[in-house]
């Protein structure tokens, strides 16, 4: 690190979890983030102000007047713009000693692989179960942590499936994948601005943790958060040794 460097994180570098070692980690470190909406938004920025090295975002949707509300990465003059431009744009300033790339399409097969397999750590912040689902499957495959986030209403939950370990649960094991299209969306139901910021920013503190290896993670924990009365619930999961995504797993 150079002296810049040095006073930029410095408080980062204070802390004993994370020091001089910590934030060297944070700098070379890799990070996949899928999604830049409500919960990508903080996400990206916490990692860009934290000095994560590489940052790849993808999103192949546009700004929208009605995002707003709550996708903070983004301005009214980004309006029309793929957001994962747009989110890229904002890391960049924030920190331009980084480097960001932009992917503007939906990932998937050999792309999804590839960026997966190229990553340190996953973070998840689609709205879709088709995505989710995808994504685990990669990390599966390639033995990647995953950070998972979402939120709904006043309704937000976030965990970590770090499948580098063989007894971890991956997201099939919480939410088989039954083909099902039946799933919630904020343009049908509505969400509280600050949930999203709330999620979103657990799920940048656990990718620096993971990657510095500071703490514990949520790994084998869920985190159930209601917004309307600000109450956290944490509950246990276990993987699933049936489960056809990661059942077959050994050493």
């Amino acid at each position: 690190m150079n002296d810049d460097q040095l006073l930029r994180y410095s408080r980062h570098i204070l802390l004993r979890e994370i020091d001089v070692s910590g934030q060297q980690s944070i700098l070379n470190a890799r990070v996949l983030v899928v999604g830049a909406g409500g919960l990508g938004s903080p996400v990206l920025l916490y990692l860009a102000a934290s000095g994560v090295g590489h940052i790849t975002v993808c999103d192949d949707d546009n700004v929208d007047l009605s995002n707003l509300q709550r996708q903070i990465a983004h301005h009214s003059d980004a309006i029309g713009r793929n957001k994962a431009e747009s989110a890229a744009s904002a890391m960049r300033a924030i920190n331009p000693d980084i480097t960001v790339q932009a992917l503007t399409q939906r990932l998937s097969g050999v792309v999804l692989a590839a960026q997966v397999a190229a990553a340190d750590v996953v973070i998840d912040a689609s709205d879709n179960f088709a995505t989710r689902h995808a994504v685990n499957r990669a990390c599966v495959e390639y033995r990647k942590p995953l950070v998972s986030g979402a939120a709904i209403g006043f309704d937000g939950q976030v965990t970590v499936f770090d499948l580098r370990h063989t007894n971890s649960p991956c997201y099939h094991c919480l939410y088989p994948d039954t083909g099902s299209s039946d799933e919630m969306r904020c343009a049908e139901n509505g969400v509280f601005s600050p949930l999203v910021g709330i999620i979103g920013t657990v799920q940048a503190a656990e990718a620096l943790k993971l990657i510095c290896s500071a703490g514990e993670s949520l790994n084998g924990r869920l985190l159930l958060l209601d917004a309307l009365n600000m109450q956290w619930r944490s509950i246990r999961l276990q993987k699933d040794t049936g489960c056809v995504v990661c059942g077959g797993i050994r050493c």
